[in-house]
């Protein structure tokens, strides 16, 4: 019976080390691909001239992936982050008011600010003169986050224009806002059409 050669037991022991080790699950495979290689992949291989509404969610994706990763780092959720951006600049609004800075339904906020509370993050006060309203107040620690994850966001902002020349920044950035404008108008007069209707329909 012949003997294995010392590179075919060589590389059996590799494979029985890899499929053994302490991570390992039933069957061992190689990472998978980031999602955002995912995205990049996709514009630059799939759908180069896919809708610009496609490409700017996807960069915000990306943006949002990247700054998750650092700020897992410091136990600290991307929803979390979300709320402490708003209470860091305008301090002690209402969950109504949290919501529609951010953008999410009331439900979820509340949760949110549970976890946050339990954290230490936050505090939710009654004001002398209302009593229905509960306003959302950081705390000590909650005000002192900003000095380590501002600098995470900072850090993703410089990965993201990492090669991009400042006029290309500045032009990116007079796109986006004249997108914004514009889809502004859009809502505005979607917004005037509909009432329109409606007064119409009433008879008013």
């Amino acid at each position: 019976m012949p003997t294995p050669s010392k590179t075919a037991v060589a590389r059996k022991r590799a494979k029985t080390s890899a499929r053994s080790g302490p991570d390992a699950g039933p069957e061992q495979k190689a990472p998978a691909i980031g999602d955002t290689q995912r995205l990049l992949r996709h514009w630059r291989d799939a759908v180069p001239n896919d809708r610009m509404a496609h490409l700017v969610k996807d960069a915000t994706r990306a943006l949002v992936r990247s700054l998750q990763t650092r700020l897992a780092r410091h136990d600290v959720s991307f929803g979390h982050w979300t709320f402490l951006r708003i209470l860091w600049e305008r301090d002690g609004l209402t969950q109504r008011e949290l919501s529609r800075e951010a953008g999410v339904m009331e439900p979820t906020t509340f949760t949110a600010l549970k976890a946050m509370e339990s954290r230490g993050y936050i505090v939710r006060r009654q004001l002398a003169g209302n009593r229905r309203k509960v306003h959302i107040f950081l705390t000590l620690r909650g005000r002192a986050l900003k000095r380590t994850l501002v600098p995470l966001a900072e850090a993703v902002n410089r990965a993201a224009v990492r090669g991009v020349t400042p006029a290309d920044i500045a032009a990116t950035r007079r796109t986006l806002m004249s997108m914004l404008v514009n889809l502004a108008r859009d809502e505005l007069r979607s917004l005037q059409e509909t009432y329109s209707k409606a007064k119409t329909r009433d008879g008013r």
